[in-house]
C-alpha cells in the first residue's frame, strides 16, 4: 500500500492538516480521488448506510454527488488521539428542485499506519435552508485558504 501522509500516530498539526486534506478532497466531488483516501478494505456508516472497500466508498459518492448538486463544505477537527480524529462539518447543497439545504454532521475516523484511513463512521442530519442563508460561497473545488473555517464563521 501506498503512503498517504501525514501519518499516524497525529500531532495537533498533523491531525489539522489531515483533515484539511480531506475536505479539499471532499470539494472536488471526485469520485475517484476520495476514494483513494481509504483503505481497499475500509468500512464505512454513513448515516445509515454500510459499505466496505473502495469500490463501494467510489459508487456511493457518486450516487452522492449525482443528488447533492452545488455542494460545498467545511471539516473542522474535534479531536484526535493516536491513529483516530474526530471531525465535526457542515455542507451546503442544492436538490433537483433548487431547494437549498445545509448538512451538519460528525465523524469518526480511524487510520492505518500507511495514513489511508480504514474506517469512517459519519452522522448526518439536513436541514432545508433558504438560499439568503448560505455561507459557503467560493466557486466549485476547494476551500480558498483566506476562507473562514466554521468556528469563525460563528457556527
Amino acid at each position: 500500500m501506498t503512503a498517504r501522509p501525514p501519518l499516524p500516530p497525529f500531532t495537533i498539526d498533523t491531525a489539522i492538516r489531515k483533515v484539511r486534506m480531506a475536505e479539499d478532497a471532499w470539494n472536488t466531488q471526485d469520485p475517484d480521488r476520495v476514494a483513494q483516501a481509504y483503505t481497499e478494505d475500509s468500512v464505512w456508516r454513513n448515516r445509515s448506510e454500510f459499505l466496505t472497500g473502495r469500490p463501494a466508498i467510489a459508487a456511493f459518492l457518486r450516487r452522492k454527488w449525482e443528488r447533492e448538486r452545488n455542494y460545498r463544505l467545511i471539516k473542522e477537527l474535534w479531536a484526535f488521539t493516536g491513529h483516530r480524529i474526530a471531525v465535526r462539518f457542515q455542507y451546503e447543497w442544492q436538490d433537483a428542485t433548487a431547494q437549498w439545504f445545509r448538512a451538519y454532521g460528525n465523524e469518526q475516523w480511524e487510520f492505518a499506519d500507511n495514513g489511508l484511513m480504514c474506517r469512517r463512521e459519519a452522522s448526518i442530519n439536513d436541514v432545508a435552508i433558504r438560499e439568503e442563508e448560505r455561507r459557503f460561497l467560493w466557486a466549485a473545488g476547494p476551500r480558498p485558504a483566506d476562507h473562514p473555517g466554521l468556528t469563525d464563521l460563528g457556527m
